[in-house]
């Protein structure tokens, strides 16, 4: 017998077998046995990355009525646009680990501290992976900030858990959640997974965000692989041409195990001329050594794939922490 679902119970569907959730039909499986993961660690390059990457944290304004995004390290980004303030899967934390004294220790410091963040309106969580879904971080902007919590299926469970009086809105793929007259997020697919332990695989749900704020559209991918690339097109054909994608670029090596959940540069190039994004930001790289490649292999294998499609013109940049954006 399976082990029973502790975060989520809800009606089948073609994402949703009653107990474990599932990608898309037709996308490559992003499951991994114990003897691929062995594989991996035999034959894993020992790739030394630096210990610290020196990092100067930025004061951002209280509020900003165009639309400015802030890096604060791998996908925790500050959006700003028409007087909100909305956090991206957030983590202060040092170590990216259910551990405090061991797991992937972040090589830099975040790019905001916390103490200088602006009130936060939303916080956007894609799913529950440890570097994207950090406790001790949720209950510190709680006890600050005391901001809606946007998550798919499950995840309320497991902050629940940890934080019981949250204000947590939990959705599942396509569902709108408004944020602010004019402002509205919704939970779009992603090709991933997640557990929080060897038990509970897939049993919450995983996603991005495409948000709609006062005529602009910013798409969040959280965590995601490029699969067959059918849902990054019918993101496209949904929403329109969006204007700022936030996509991953790191995480990527070996291929062999990566490719099915984590894009690479080229896979993340191809997701911006799928969306028709006017500009793009590349994330989820740098700051916590998950993977095989170098530290700057991401940006420099970005910029390389720019050039190499002539595509030089496209504003599609690695950010880095305490990098901030303004965009027309």
């Amino acid at each position: 017998m399976p082990p029973r679902n502790p975060y989520y119970a809800g009606p089948v569907s073609p994402h949703f077998d009653g107990h474990r959730f599932l990608n898309l039909a037709g996308e490559p499986e992003t499951d991994r046995s114990l003897g691929d993961i062995l594989r991996w660690y035999r034959k894993a390059p020992k790739t030394v990355w630096p210990k610290s990457v020196p990092v100067s944290p930025v004061v951002p304004a209280e509020r900003v009525e165009g639309l400015r995004i802030t890096m604060v390290g791998h996908a925790t980004l500050l959006i700003q646009t028409g007087g909100l303030n909305i956090l991206t899967d957030p983590v202060w934390s040092d170590r990216a680990s259910p551990f405090a004294f061991a797991g992937p220790r972040r090589v830099t410091a975040p790019g905001i501290s916390m103490d200088d963040l602006p009130p936060i309106d939303a916080i956007l969580l894609s799913h529950n992976h440890y570097d994207h879904l950090d406790i001790a971080t949720l209950r510190e902007l709680d006890a600050r900030h005391g901001a809606r919590i946007i998550t798919p299926l499950g995840n309320d469970s497991i902050i629940h858990s940890k934080i019981p009086a949250a204000r947590i809105e939990t959705g599942d793929w396509y569902d709108r959640f408004a944020i602010a007259p004019g402002a509205e997020a919704h939970i779009v697919p992603a090709l991933h997974w997640s557990s929080r332990s060897p038990r509970d695989r897939r049993m919450a749900l995983w996603g991005g965000f495409m948000l709609n704020t006062f005529g602009r559209l910013i798409y969040f991918a959280g965590d995601t692989g490029y699969g067959t690339g059918a849902i990054f097109r019918d993101l496209r054909a949904r929403f329109g041409s969006i204007d700022v994608a936030i996509l991953p670029i790191g995480a990527y090596a070996p291929r062999w195990f990566m490719a099915a959940q984590h894009t690479d540069p080229d896979d993340a190039i191809q997701i911006m001329l799928d969306l028709d994004a006017q500009a793009a930001i590349g994330m989820h790289w740098g700051t916590f050594k998950l993977t095989d490649e170098p530290w700057e292999d991401p940006a420099l294998r970005l910029a390389a794939g720019l050039q190499e499609r002539g595509l030089v013109d496209k504003s599609f940049f690695a950010m880095r922490p305490g990098e901030t954006t303004d965009f027309a």
